[in-house]
């Protein structure tokens, strides 16, 4: 088994966590004594409990990761690891960027240099769904390429526009390719993968649990240079994306808002600490400029 096989190998052992499989590639860094390490060895090696480190290695040794493979190939999903000479360049200087990333439609599409998230909150109001169809038709002809996380609301409008101007957009799940959720999003998620691309850091068979959406966020501003903000309540979701982005040392942009709009408070706070405050495409459009 070559050394990327055996890491979507561990990645889909219970109780392989980031920061676990950091600390096996820390001692074994292409992975070659993966299965003949014993128990004791790996008690020395991973920062589990050992309830967990029994699953981990009964995982480790019982799984049928070809047989996944096999399955995953027949789905037309790709595995992309960290081993990988196309990991996204952008992705790879994150402080955690994903061990493993399972795709879904157009891989070609994280080339692209213009990328642009546009986040916001899963109950826009015709304000916001208004401005988000002022400014990004004029984006997409620019040729950029939207990314954003096929949730309910915004993230669901900025995809959709995208496609229907031709566009390309990438859409980062919380949960498995094959348990697409939100469930009034699958038709929408099916048209990604055909006319752009869907990704996840979770195995496709994993369904989406509540902890896999502020972890997924880093994986959206990660892939971007900047971020938009469209509508935010104070205390969201999308601010741990906005949050992200900073820590990443992406620039944030932010839709002004109506003071009395709950929607509007956490984009107007991002303002107020120092995010560009956008109209129109073409204050996105000259930071870029800058970049490049």
């Amino acid at each position: 088994m070559n050394p990327k096989d055996k890491l979507i190998h561990l990645h889909h052992c219970r109780g392989a966590g980031w920061k676990t499989i950091q600390a096996i590639v820390q001692v074994d860094p292409l992975l070659s004594s993966l299965f003949t390490k014993s128990y004791a060895e790996w008690k020395d090696i991973v920062p589990l409990p050992s309830n967990k480190l029994q699953m981990f290695f009964r995982d480790l040794h019982s799984l049928s990761i070809m047989e996944k493979l096999r399955r995953y190939e027949e789905c037309h999903i790709q595995c992309l690891t960290m081993f990988d000479e196309e990991y996204p360049y952008l992705l790879q200087q994150i402080f955690d960027p994903p061990w493993v990333l399972y795709m879904k439609g157009r891989k070609e599409l994280l080339k692209e240099q213009n990328t642009l998230a546009i986040v916001g909150t899963r109950t826009p109001t015709t304000y916001g769904l208004g401005a988000l169809k002022a400014i990004l038709p004029k984006l997409v002809e620019k040729n950029f390429t939207i990314i954003s996380g096929v949730a309910a609301g915004i993230d669901a409008a900025a995809h959709m526009v995208t496609l229907n101007e031709g566009g390309k957009t990438i859409g980062v799940l919380g949960g498995g390719l094959l348990q697409i959720y939100p469930k009034r999003n699958v038709q929408l998620a099916e048209t990604m993968m055909k006319q752009g691309l869907l990704l996840s850091e979770i195995p496709p068979m994993r369904r989406a649990e509540p902890w896999m959406f502020p972890v997924r966020n880093r994986i959206i501003s990660g892939l971007s240079r900047g971020v938009l903000v469209i509508e935010a309540r104070k205390r969201s979701g999308t601010l741990i994306t906005a949050q992200a982005a900073l820590e990443q040392g992406r620039d944030v942009y932010a839709l002004p808002g109506n003071i009395l709009s709950p929607q509007s408070m956490g984009t107007n706070q991002l303002i107020q600490d120092g995010a560009k405050l956008v109209l129109t495409a073409s204050d996105i459009e000259e930071e870029y400029a800058n970049l490049f």
